[in-house]
């Protein structure tokens, strides 16, 4: 029996992660493909006249079964994927991209969605949401185009879909193909117990003599921290940051110049200006011109603090290694690092022992506990895909079921670099049943050793935080049509809950609720919370212009009128794109585009501003609850009414009936320290 064609005979019909085999995938791909066309042609068929149930809602309720495919494949793809995994994506994207073309340029079933939106019937709030949803979906994909645009409409989005698998593919393989292996120990002068540790676990893994670091978030920022040897720490950063630009069958420099240009055509074909014209349609930011508002704003106000900040990092260097000391890149961690120890005799090293990662995920618990009155039970019944996969029931304050919680803590070879939240099922609304959500963790957090729980950095526990901020908004979700549930909303305002949640790791009154010791049980001492407040703001003006880098050379890509060259050089693209953001000497060979997947192959395309864009809203957001108390539960309720509306209702709406004000920048730059 094929898994995906019955109902799943498990808890809370979460997925049966262990009767799954690879061999089940294609036959589902195909039967959802072919259950899909039938439910479109039935709505195209219905003798009736459109109305919005037998069109709209009949349209939205359709796709059942590919969904349910879909939300395994792709997320275990990027979480647990191999080579056959790889191999069946690219042969059954073509096919999904073709079924989606087939139903969103299908002009009978558009005529019928026309009929209903031209007719203005009398729904309510969320109904017209998804009518305006639907209709304008249809048109955003092409349904007015002529005949023979939509062939080249649906020849450029197959195109592009397997575009970005390749480039994931290529990030992936040489993640996984990088090696830095040290077996003079004096080599790593400087490194921590817990960093060599896991290089000496990692070394046993593979085989190897000594120590082995790799390409994964806890090994590379380690040793660009830590390690003394700057020829170790050069080594590692070049290999990181030509990551699928040096060449060979894993480069992506044209797929870059192949993404933008594709998507370029698209919004040209649909008689937009350009690609970030287009997508900004829909975003809260409405028009290029107000993102690079705000990026150009953030820029003068947090660029001089950034500068002060570089060179004080760079005069400790100088004092350190002579007067004719040029900082560069791969220096930048180790000697900020040493300036924090000496300013505020902080270190990440000195925090970790306070963060063993089950008294966070208690931590991290409670505090939603304290804020919406829910609570989580761990349920090891429920089958999971990885050993390190851990399963929770999520129940309401009144004690209905919520929602299911997946967390997937560490890295591995078959997971993605980065952290995220996904679902393997949304929340609607149907016959009265409210089907609930399956939400999903994943991140690629700091290792337990043979000798050591998984203790994590500060940083950690802030994506943590941020991470489950997300699996919140999908956890409180309470919408009729899963196409506005949870996250199904803006990506410009997607953030807001995760951004918000990231205010709390700081906060003296959140960590003495976990933060103890993992070896002698003792809180963490009051002196050293103090120091973490001190230090809170260390480099804040740099990180700012880290994110604003990114935005800008987004915002280049996409902002453009015209086709980007074949022959391209991707380097001097990005040099020029950033170049005002910049305070380090940027280094030959160098390239970010070429593995920089949020803005070629996700949603962040002309996107990545959103990040920045959000944070002046949580930080807006989190000022009224520290006016009335980080744990106030009528604030708390009231944002949760912003979560679970998901995309119902227009953003901005949504902010100012939590918030009752439009958002400033105010609160953000009073935050950072910016202004007082």
């Amino acid at each position: 029996m094929n898994p995906f064609f019955s109902t799943y005979n498990t808890p809370f019909e979460t997925v049966p992660f262990q009767q799954i085999k690879l061999e089940h995938y294609e036959p589902a791909f195909l039967e959802g493909i072919k259950q899909g066309e039938q439910e479109v042609q039935d709505i195209i068929n219905n003798p009736e006249e459109p109305t919005f149930q037998n069109t709209i809602v009949a349209l939205e309720r359709s796709g059942r079964l590919l969904g349910k495919v879909s939300n395994v494949f792709f997320n275990l793809l990027s979480a647990e994927t191999n080579d056959e995994m790889d191999e069946l994506a690219n042969k059954i994207q073509p096919l999904l991209s073709e079924h989606y073309n087939n139903i969103g340029l299908n002009e009978q079933l558009f005529q019928r969605i026309k009929a209903v939106y031209d007719a203005k019937p009398a729904l309510n709030a969320e109904d017209q949401r998804l009518l305006e949803k639907t209709y304008k979906g249809f048109t955003r994909r092409g349904a007015n185009l002529s005949d023979e645009d939509k062939q080249v409409f649906r020849q450029l989005s197959m195109e592009a879909s397997q575009a970005v698998l390749q480039f994931q593919q290529n990030n992936l393989k040489e993640t996984n193909a990088y090696v830095l292996q040290v077996t003079d120990a004096t080599r790593l002068e400087g490194m921590p117990e817990t960093a060599l540790e896991a290089a000496e676990q990692a070394s046993k893994e593979k085989n190897l003599e000594g120590w082995v670091f790799t390409q994964q978030g806890p090994s590379y920022t380690a040793l660009l921290t830590y390690c003394k040897d700057r020829a170790l720490r050069k080594e590692m950063y070049m290999a990181y940051n030509t990551k699928s630009a040096h060449g060979g069958e894993t480069d992506n420099s044209q797929l870059v110049v192949k993404l933008v240009n594709l998507r370029q055509q698209m919004a040209q074909l649909l008689g937009y200006e350009n690609y970030a014209v287009y997508a900004l349609e829909e975003r809260m930011a409405e028009k290029p011109a107000n993102v690079y508002d705000l990026l150009d704003k953030l820029l003068v106000a947090y660029k001089p603090t950034a500068q002060h900040e570089v060179e004080a990092i760079a005069q400790l260097a100088r004092e350190t290694e002579g007067e004719d000391f040029e900082l560069m890149p791969w220096d930048f961690s180790y000697y900020s690092h040493k300036l924090k120890l000496k300013e505020y005799n902080l270190d990440a090293e000195m925090l970790r022992p306070y963060f063993q990662v089950d008294k966070v995920i208690e931590g991290v618990f409670a505090l939603a506990s304290r804020l919406y009155g829910i609570t989580f039970k761990k349920n090891t019944e429920i089958e999971v895909f990885h050993p390190d996969v851990i399963p929770f029931e999520v129940y309401d304050k009144d004690g209905s079921f919520l929602a299911i919680l997946y967390t997937d803590f560490y890295p591995r070879a078959g997971k993605r670099a980065g952290a995220w939240m996904t679902s393997f099922q949304e929340q609607w609304i149907e016959e009265g049943v409210n089907h609930r959500p399956h939400v999903s963790i994943t991140t690629n957090f700091t290792k337990p050793t043979p000798t050591k729980p998984a203790l994590l950095t500060l940083g950690e526990v802030e994506t943590f935080l941020h991470e489950f901020g997300h699996s919140l908004h999908g956890i409180f979700a309470n919408t009729t049509y899963e196409a506005m549930s949870g996250t199904n909303v803006y990506w410009d305002f997607v953030e807001l809950p995760s951004q918000f949640m990231e205010n709390y790791a700081v906060e003296k009154e959140f960590l003495n609720t976990f933060a103890f010791h993992y070896q002698t049980g003792e809180p963490m001492p009051d002196e050293l919370i103090a120091r973490i407040h001190k230090a809170n703001n260390f480099n804040v003006g740099y990180a700012c212009l880290r994110q604003l880098s990114f935005g800008y050379l987004d915002m280049a890509y996409y902002n453009r009128n015209e086709m980007l060259p074949e022959d391209t050089d991707i380097q001097a693209f990005e040099k020029k794109a950033w170049e005002a953001t910049q305070l380090l000497p940027m280094v030959p060979g160098c390239c970010m585009s070429t593995q920089f997947g949020h803005i070629m192959c996700g949603g962040y395309s002309a996107g990545y501003y959103s990040y920045k864009w959000a944070e002046v809203l949580d930080a807006d957001a989190f000022a009224l609850f520290k006016e009335t108390g980080i744990f106030n539960t009528d604030t708390a309720n009231k944002f949760r009414g912003l979560l679970q509306k998901g995309g119902t209702v227009p953003p901005m709406q949504l902010y100012k009936a939590f918030r009752g004000q439009e958002p400033t920048i105010d609160a953000l730059l009073r935050r950072n320290g910016i202004e007082q």
